[in-house]
Formats: structure tokens, C-alpha cells, sequence
């Protein structure tokens, strides 16, 4: 139930990052004003197609066998890795520019008077945080081991919506402790542990349909030193992809993954770097 606040939490605080930001520049003329009900419309649309994506992600499920459910839950929890990290890679290399962006999507869109223009660019926002939403939810409730009952997951999601409004309060008043750029480092490695065990989840399960050999099995046993049945274990299990008893393919698999985290990680500063001095450049000139 961890995980299922955490995501609702963090997502919730980006939907939130989006909608603040062109909210306030609306607000911020009369012309902008018209396009209120506008923005309130992108994101009930937005809204409205990530509640269409669950419920065909539940009729796919529902319909499949009890094998054609694994491979589902391997390639959901698989999906749901793969976006993490694009998620993260995305915001390391556009995070800086992401209220420029916006406002001149926006602005664009209020020149031309096309307020259909506007409520499309806030659906597709909001859109795409509440689909990654639904599918790290997804991938994460089918990979977990502890089977919760629904109360508890959607007490959990209200928890985490709660949190993220508590945060992005916080966020607007600008203290030294908690800033946006903190925020997103700390979410960040966080969304990666996570990634991780989401990855390392998927192996379980393609290990289970004889797909991935596993090579060695055990590489070691640590469950007498810090087992995953509960505690600090647990939490590393969810979280983090930890096993007391890892199969070599499991465990080259997750280095792998951290390698390919840190290559794209660079290459994602890297491209930010020249378009911040391009930046800069500009407005030392004006």
C-alpha cells in the first residue's frame, strides 16, 4: 500500500505542477481569464481518459487465462519500469524549461483565440500523468506478493492525493528546506528504486513461465540476515527490488538497469545544459 501512495503522491504533485502554473498565467490577465472554464475542461477530459485506460486495462485481465494473466502482469509491471525512467529522463533534461513551455503553448493558443487548442494541450497533460498513473498502479498492485483489499488501496490513493496537496503548498511558498528542485532529486531516486523493483518483479514472473533462465539459483541467501516477510525487508522488496535469495539473471538484469539508468541520466544533462546557457545567453542580451 506504500507503493500505491507514493505514486498517487508524486504524480499527483506534477499534474498539480502543470495546472498550477497555467492557472496562475490565466489568471494573471483578463484576456486569460476567458480561458478558465477551458483549463477546468482539459482536465476533466484528461481525467476521463485515464479512468477509460483502467477499465480496459481491468477488461483485459479479466478476459485473459490464468498463464495469459502472468505474461500480462509481466509486461504491465514491465510498462510500468519503462515509463518511470522516461518519466525521470523527460524531467532531468525539460524540467528547467517546463513553465516556459507551457505558458508559450498557451500563449500561442490565446493569440489565435483557439480555446479548443488550450483545453487539448491540458487534457493531454493531465492525461499523461493520470495513464502513468493507472499503469504504475497496475504493474505495481499485480507484482506485489501481499494481496490488499480494495478499501485499502483506494484509502491509500486518497492518502497520497492528500499528501500531494499538502506538497505542492509547501512547494508555492518557496522555503529553503523543501524547493522544487529538492523535490525532484529526491522523487527521483525514489521513482528509479521503484523502476527497479518493478523490473525485478517482472523477472519473477517470466522466471515462473520458464522464459528467463535463471542461470544460478541461488546466488546467496541473506533471509537470516534481513528476510522480505516484513520490516525493513519488505519495505526493500517494494521499493527497491531487494531478494534474500536472488537467481543470476535476475540480478544481471538489475545491474543492467542501473546502467542504462546512469547513461541516460547523463545524456539527459547533457542536453539540458546547452539549451540552460542558451537561455541564459538570451536573456543576458535583452
Amino acid at each position: 500500500m506504500e507503493q500505491v501512495a507514493f505514486i498517487v503522491w508524486r504524480e499527483s504533485v506534477e499534474a498539480l505542477l502543470v495546472v498550477g502554473i497555467l492557472y496562475s498565467w490565466l489568471r494573471a490577465s483578463p484576456e486569460g481569464r476567458r480561458g478558465l472554464p477551458w483549463l477546468w475542461g482539459g482536465v476533466g477530459a484528461g481525467l476521463l481518459l485515464a479512468g477509460a485506460l483502467a477499465l480496459v486495462l481491468l477488461g483485459i485481465s479479466a478476459w485473459l487465462s490464468d498463464e495469459g494473466q502472468e505474461w500480462f502482469q509481466a509486461l504491465m509491471a514491465l510498462a510500468a519500469c519503462g515509463l518511470v525512467v522516461q518519466m525521470v529522463v523527460w524531467m532531468r533534461a525539460h524540467g528547467r524549461g517546463l513553465k516556459r513551455e507551457l505558458e508559450s503553448g498557451a500563449s500561442e493558443q490565446i493569440g489565435g483565440d483557439h480555446w479548443w487548442g488550450l483545453l487539448a494541450l491540458v487534457m493531454i497533460a493531465v492525461a499523461r500523468e493520470g495513464s502513468e498513473t493507472v499503469v504504475f498502479l497496475y504493474g505495481t498492485v499485480l507484482s506485489s506478493q501481499e494481496s490488499g483489499g480494495v478499501g485499502a488501496m483506494v484509502l491509500a490513493g486518497l492518502g497520497g492525493f492528500a499528501a500531494a496537496l499538502l506538497t505542492f503548498w509547501l512547494l508555492q511558498l518557496g522555503g529553503r528546506i523543501i524547493t522544487w528542485r529538492r523535490f525532484f532529486k529526491l522523487t527521483e531516486i525514489l521513482l528509479l528504486l521503484l523502476a527497479g523493483a518493478l523490473l525485478v518483479s517482472a523477472t519473477d514472473r517470466l522466471i515462473s513461465l520458464d522464459v528467463l533462465p535463471t542461470l544460478m539459483d541461488p546466488v546467496w541467501d541473506t533471509s537470516w540476515l534481513l528476510g522480505t516477510e516484513g520490516g525493513l525487508g519488505k519495505i526493500l522488496a517494494d521499493f527497491a527490488g531487494y531478494r534474500a535469495y536472488p537467481a543470476l539473471s535476475q540480478l544481471l538484469i538489475w545491474l543492467a538497469y542501473w546502467g542504462v539508468v546512469a547513461w541516460l541520466l547523463r545524456r539527459a544533462s547533457r542536453a539540458a545544459s546547452p539549451a540552460s546557457a542558451g537561455r541564459a545567453k538570451v536573456t543576458a542580451a535583452v
